[in-house]
């Protein structure tokens, strides 16, 4: 069968459909995602301080933004990540590039907060189960990008 995609649609971006097994990895974890950006969109100041708190015992740069921008950065980013799984005009490659970074600087935060895991082990303490259980949102977009490339592979 012929590859209908052309004009505007055509491009890394673009998916002329979205496979029916990529379904529920996209729906869910965009749906969960997109949620958890527009609470922190609206976010309050005690809200801002807390993971912006956190967010700098893992990445000190980010010390130089403020709390409440910090916030709003990173529920646009949570929006936009959300939003792009959702879309079916998106490709699972640029959905699960965008899901396995963002992902992936919550396992870093896993890795480098304080008081997240237990004394030298990879397993999460009490406070760090909240963050150490979005490795499954690693291994979705990772899930992702394997079926894009296989997909691509076979020539689907």
């Amino acid at each position: 069968m012929a590859d209908d995609r052309s004009g505007p649609r055509r491009g890394p971006i673009y998916c002329a459909e979205m496979r029916l097994r990529r379904l529920p990895l996209r729906v869910a974890s965009g749906a969960y995602i997109l949620h958890a950006g527009l609470d922190k969109w609206h976010g309050d100041d005690a809200t801002a301080q807390g993971v912006h708190a956190m967010a700098v015992s893992a990445y000190p740069a980010l010390k130089r933004v403020p709390p409440a921008q910090f916030l709003r950065l990173l529920g646009a980013g949570e929006i936009a990540t959300g939003a792009a799984l959702l879309a079916p005009v998106v490709s699972p490659a640029v959905a699960g590039a965008a899901l396995t970074a963002f992902s992936g600087a919550l396992m870093g935060l896993y890795a480098r907060a304080p008081g997240l895991r237990k004394q030298g082990s990879v397993w999460p303490d009490r406070p760090g189960t909240a963050v150490s259980k979005d490795v499954w949102l690693l291994g979705i977009g990772l899930g992702l990008l394997a079926d894009a490339w296989s997909s691509r592979r076979a020539g689907r």
